[in-house]
Protein backbone atom coordinates (compact mmCIF):
# COMPACT_ATOMS: atom_id res chain seq x y z
CA UNK A 1 0.00 0.00 0.00
CA UNK A 2 2.74 2.51 0.85
CA UNK A 3 4.54 1.41 -1.93
CA UNK A 4 1.44 2.08 -4.07
CA UNK A 5 0.95 5.30 -2.89
CA UNK A 6 4.62 6.37 -3.51
CA UNK A 7 4.38 5.46 -6.54
CA UNK A 8 1.46 7.80 -7.21
CA UNK A 9 3.35 10.86 -5.66
CA UNK A 10 6.24 10.38 -8.03
CA UNK A 11 3.87 10.59 -10.93
CA UNK A 12 1.89 12.95 -9.54
CA UNK A 13 4.92 15.53 -9.39
CA UNK A 14 6.51 14.70 -12.95
CA UNK A 15 2.91 15.27 -13.95
CA UNK A 16 2.96 18.76 -12.11
CA UNK A 17 6.50 19.60 -13.36
CA UNK A 18 5.97 18.45 -17.06
CA UNK A 19 2.80 20.68 -17.09
CA UNK A 20 4.79 23.56 -15.11
CA UNK A 21 7.11 23.51 -18.31
CA UNK A 22 4.72 23.15 -21.03
CA UNK A 23 1.95 25.11 -20.27
CA UNK A 24 3.79 28.28 -21.32
CA UNK A 25 4.67 26.75 -24.42
CA UNK A 26 1.07 25.61 -25.19
CA UNK A 27 0.13 29.67 -24.14
CA UNK A 28 2.61 31.27 -26.92
CA UNK A 29 1.16 28.83 -29.60
CA UNK A 30 -2.78 29.05 -28.68
CA UNK A 31 -1.92 33.04 -28.87
CA UNK A 32 -0.38 32.55 -32.01
CA UNK A 33 -3.50 31.69 -33.82
CA UNK A 34 -6.02 33.90 -31.90
CA UNK A 35 -8.38 36.24 -34.61
CA UNK A 36 -7.93 39.50 -32.00
CA UNK A 37 -5.13 41.87 -32.19
CA UNK A 38 -4.25 41.02 -28.29
CA UNK A 39 -2.78 37.83 -27.66
CA UNK A 40 -5.32 35.77 -25.93
CA UNK A 41 -5.38 32.31 -24.25
CA UNK A 42 -7.98 30.20 -25.23
CA UNK A 43 -7.66 31.84 -28.54
CA UNK A 44 -10.27 33.24 -30.40
CA UNK A 45 -10.98 31.85 -33.67
CA UNK A 46 -8.23 30.68 -36.15
CA UNK A 47 -5.96 32.56 -38.61
CA UNK A 48 -2.52 32.46 -39.72
CA UNK A 49 -2.27 36.12 -40.39
CA UNK A 50 0.14 36.68 -37.81
CA UNK A 51 2.53 34.51 -39.52
CA UNK A 52 2.14 36.06 -42.67
CA UNK A 53 3.05 39.23 -40.75
CA UNK A 54 6.27 38.13 -39.48
CA UNK A 55 7.30 37.72 -43.12
CA UNK A 56 5.92 41.24 -44.11
CA UNK A 57 6.86 43.38 -41.29
CA UNK A 58 9.95 45.38 -41.94
CA UNK A 59 13.14 43.65 -40.61
CA UNK A 60 11.60 40.43 -39.85
CA UNK A 61 13.43 38.51 -42.70
CA UNK A 62 16.35 40.47 -42.27
CA UNK A 63 16.59 39.52 -38.75
CA UNK A 64 16.28 35.73 -39.56
CA UNK A 65 18.48 35.66 -42.00
CA UNK A 66 21.12 37.49 -40.07
CA UNK A 67 20.55 35.31 -37.12
CA UNK A 68 20.82 31.93 -38.96
CA UNK A 69 23.79 32.96 -40.94
CA UNK A 70 25.42 34.44 -37.69
CA UNK A 71 24.39 31.18 -35.73
CA UNK A 72 25.86 29.09 -38.31
CA UNK A 73 28.95 30.95 -38.31
CA UNK A 74 29.11 30.74 -34.23
CA UNK A 75 28.92 27.23 -34.50
CA UNK A 76 31.86 26.22 -36.99
CA UNK A 77 33.95 28.45 -34.96
CA UNK A 78 32.86 26.90 -31.62
CA UNK A 79 32.87 23.51 -33.22
CA UNK A 80 36.46 23.97 -33.87
CA UNK A 81 37.45 25.79 -30.50
CA UNK A 82 35.76 23.42 -28.42
CA UNK A 83 36.75 20.40 -29.99
CA UNK A 84 39.94 20.92 -29.60
CA UNK A 85 39.81 22.84 -25.96
CA UNK A 86 37.89 19.43 -25.00
CA UNK A 87 40.87 17.19 -26.42
CA UNK A 88 43.31 19.32 -25.02
CA UNK A 89 41.55 19.17 -21.29
CA UNK A 90 41.15 15.34 -22.02
CA UNK A 91 44.31 14.12 -22.93
CA UNK A 92 47.11 16.43 -21.59
CA UNK A 93 47.51 16.13 -17.77
CA UNK A 94 49.94 18.95 -17.49
CA UNK A 95 50.11 21.87 -14.69
CA UNK A 96 47.83 24.26 -14.44
CA UNK A 97 45.54 21.76 -16.18
CA UNK A 98 42.37 22.88 -13.52
CA UNK A 99 42.61 26.63 -13.65
CA UNK A 100 42.92 26.25 -17.96
CA UNK A 101 39.72 24.02 -17.14
CA UNK A 102 38.24 26.80 -15.41
CA UNK A 103 39.14 29.25 -17.47
CA UNK A 104 37.33 28.07 -20.66
CA UNK A 105 33.89 27.56 -18.57
CA UNK A 106 34.69 31.25 -17.34
CA UNK A 107 31.61 32.43 -19.93
CA UNK A 108 29.51 30.29 -18.70
CA UNK A 109 30.22 31.92 -15.42
CA UNK A 110 29.34 35.69 -16.44
CA UNK A 111 26.53 37.58 -16.62
CA UNK A 112 25.09 38.44 -19.69
CA UNK A 113 25.74 42.16 -19.07
CA UNK A 114 28.99 41.60 -17.70
CA UNK A 115 30.35 39.89 -20.62
CA UNK A 116 28.45 42.29 -23.17
CA UNK A 117 30.12 45.26 -21.15
CA UNK A 118 33.46 43.92 -21.32
CA UNK A 119 33.65 43.00 -24.98
CA UNK A 120 32.16 45.93 -25.83
CA UNK A 121 35.28 48.20 -24.26
CA UNK A 122 37.49 45.29 -25.85
CA UNK A 123 36.25 45.86 -29.30
CA UNK A 124 35.59 49.22 -29.37
CA UNK A 125 39.51 49.11 -29.09
CA UNK A 126 40.07 46.82 -31.32
CA UNK A 127 37.43 48.55 -33.59
CA UNK A 128 34.85 45.79 -33.98
CA UNK A 129 32.08 46.77 -31.99
CA UNK A 130 28.95 46.87 -34.33
CA UNK A 131 30.25 44.69 -36.90
CA UNK A 132 29.49 41.10 -38.02
CA UNK A 133 32.99 39.98 -36.95
CA UNK A 134 32.62 40.96 -33.87
CA UNK A 135 29.55 39.41 -33.08
CA UNK A 136 30.94 35.80 -34.50
CA UNK A 137 33.42 36.02 -31.77
CA UNK A 138 31.01 37.03 -28.90
CA UNK A 139 28.68 34.33 -29.68
CA UNK A 140 31.78 31.98 -30.29
CA UNK A 141 32.87 32.93 -27.35
CA UNK A 142 29.14 32.09 -24.75
CA UNK A 143 29.20 29.16 -26.75
CA UNK A 144 32.07 27.46 -27.01
CA UNK A 145 31.54 26.02 -23.15
CA UNK A 146 28.96 23.72 -23.93
CA UNK A 147 30.88 22.21 -27.25
CA UNK A 148 33.87 21.57 -24.63
CA UNK A 149 31.37 19.62 -22.17
CA UNK A 150 29.69 17.94 -25.17
CA UNK A 151 32.79 17.01 -26.49
CA UNK A 152 34.30 15.90 -23.36
CA UNK A 153 32.08 13.79 -22.31
CA UNK A 154 32.13 11.66 -25.51
CA UNK A 155 35.62 11.43 -24.88
CA UNK A 156 35.21 9.65 -21.47
CA UNK A 157 34.21 6.91 -23.58
CA UNK A 158 36.38 7.09 -25.87
CA UNK A 159 39.13 4.05 -25.86
CA UNK A 160 42.37 5.76 -26.90
CA UNK A 161 43.89 2.32 -28.04
CA UNK A 162 41.71 2.92 -30.81
CA UNK A 163 44.04 6.02 -32.21
CA UNK A 164 47.25 3.84 -31.08
CA UNK A 165 46.09 0.90 -32.88
CA UNK A 166 45.28 3.08 -36.24
CA UNK A 167 49.01 5.35 -36.03
CA UNK A 168 50.54 1.86 -35.19
CA UNK A 169 48.95 0.84 -38.77
CA UNK A 170 50.77 3.63 -40.44
CA UNK A 171 48.20 6.57 -40.18
CA UNK A 172 49.19 9.82 -39.85
CA UNK A 173 48.11 12.33 -36.88
CA UNK A 174 45.42 14.08 -39.15
CA UNK A 175 44.50 11.29 -41.12
CA UNK A 176 43.89 9.32 -37.08
CA UNK A 177 42.25 12.49 -35.96
CA UNK A 178 39.57 12.79 -38.90
CA UNK A 179 38.70 9.24 -39.35
CA UNK A 180 38.86 7.80 -36.25
CA UNK A 181 38.74 10.59 -33.34
CA UNK A 182 36.03 12.85 -34.96
CA UNK A 183 34.05 9.39 -36.00
CA UNK A 184 33.90 8.21 -32.02
CA UNK A 185 33.36 11.37 -30.72
CA UNK A 186 30.79 12.63 -33.53
CA UNK A 187 27.72 12.26 -30.56
CA UNK A 188 29.44 14.99 -28.46
CA UNK A 189 30.31 17.00 -31.70
CA UNK A 190 26.84 17.30 -33.00
CA UNK A 191 25.23 18.08 -29.13
CA UNK A 192 27.94 20.62 -29.05
CA UNK A 193 26.85 22.14 -32.77
CA UNK A 194 23.10 21.61 -31.93
CA UNK A 195 23.44 23.80 -29.04
CA UNK A 196 25.61 26.57 -29.96
CA UNK A 197 23.32 26.92 -32.71
CA UNK A 198 20.10 27.52 -30.50
CA UNK A 199 22.67 29.37 -28.12
CA UNK A 200 23.76 31.73 -30.65
CA UNK A 201 19.97 32.28 -32.59
CA UNK A 202 18.53 33.15 -29.30
CA UNK A 203 21.46 35.25 -27.27
CA UNK A 204 20.49 38.62 -26.66
CA UNK A 205 21.67 40.40 -24.13
CA UNK A 206 25.66 40.08 -25.10
CA UNK A 207 24.25 41.06 -28.55
CA UNK A 208 22.63 44.37 -27.54
CA UNK A 209 25.58 45.10 -26.64
CA UNK A 210 27.51 44.70 -29.63
CA UNK A 211 25.13 44.92 -32.33
CA UNK A 212 24.96 47.75 -35.15
CA UNK A 213 22.24 50.10 -36.75
CA UNK A 214 22.10 47.29 -39.58
CA UNK A 215 23.03 44.18 -37.73
CA UNK A 216 19.22 43.61 -35.92
CA UNK A 217 18.74 39.96 -35.10
CA UNK A 218 15.85 38.24 -33.57
CA UNK A 219 15.81 38.34 -30.49
CA UNK A 220 16.48 42.16 -30.97
CA UNK A 221 13.86 42.49 -32.88
CA UNK A 222 11.37 41.14 -30.41
CA UNK A 223 13.09 43.33 -27.82
CA UNK A 224 11.98 46.20 -30.03
CA UNK A 225 9.00 45.35 -31.53
CA UNK A 226 7.70 44.61 -27.94
CA UNK A 227 8.23 48.34 -26.87
CA UNK A 228 5.46 49.52 -29.55
CA UNK A 229 3.12 46.62 -29.95
CA UNK A 230 1.34 44.55 -28.11
CA UNK A 231 -0.09 42.16 -31.53
CA UNK A 232 0.14 38.39 -31.40
CA UNK A 233 3.02 38.72 -34.04
CA UNK A 234 5.75 38.49 -31.61
CA UNK A 235 3.61 34.62 -30.99
CA UNK A 236 3.79 34.07 -34.26
CA UNK A 237 7.59 34.31 -34.82
CA UNK A 238 7.80 32.46 -30.97
CA UNK A 239 5.76 29.42 -32.12
CA UNK A 240 7.85 29.31 -35.44
CA UNK A 241 10.97 29.03 -33.25
CA UNK A 242 9.81 26.06 -30.82
CA UNK A 243 9.01 24.05 -33.94
CA UNK A 244 12.29 24.93 -35.51
CA UNK A 245 13.98 23.65 -32.18
CA UNK A 246 11.48 20.86 -31.75
CA UNK A 247 13.29 19.64 -35.24
CA UNK A 248 16.32 19.98 -34.78
CA UNK A 249 16.32 18.38 -31.28
CA UNK A 250 14.04 15.34 -31.26
CA UNK A 251 15.16 13.91 -34.09
CA UNK A 252 19.16 14.37 -32.74
CA UNK A 253 17.16 12.95 -29.45
CA UNK A 254 16.00 10.09 -30.62
CA UNK A 255 18.65 8.92 -32.54
CA UNK A 256 21.27 9.37 -29.97
CA UNK A 257 18.56 7.34 -27.46
CA UNK A 258 18.22 4.70 -30.03
CA UNK A 259 22.40 4.66 -30.03
CA UNK A 260 22.29 4.34 -26.53
CA UNK A 261 19.71 1.50 -26.47
CA UNK A 262 22.49 -0.34 -28.47
CA UNK A 263 25.09 -0.29 -26.49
Amino acid sequence: MTASITRYAFYAINAAIIIYLVAPIVVVIGTAFTTTGYPTFPPHGFTLRWFERVMTVAGFPEAIWLSTVLAVCSTVASLVLGTFSALALGRCRMRGHGAFSAFVMLPILFPGTVMGLALLVLFSQLGLAGSFTGLVIAHSLVATPFVIRMVMASLGEFDPAVEEAARNLGAGWWRTFFQITLALIRPGLLAGAMFAFIISFDELVVTLFLSGPRLETVPIKVFTYLEFNSDPTISAISTLLIFAWMAIGIPFYSRLMSANLRK
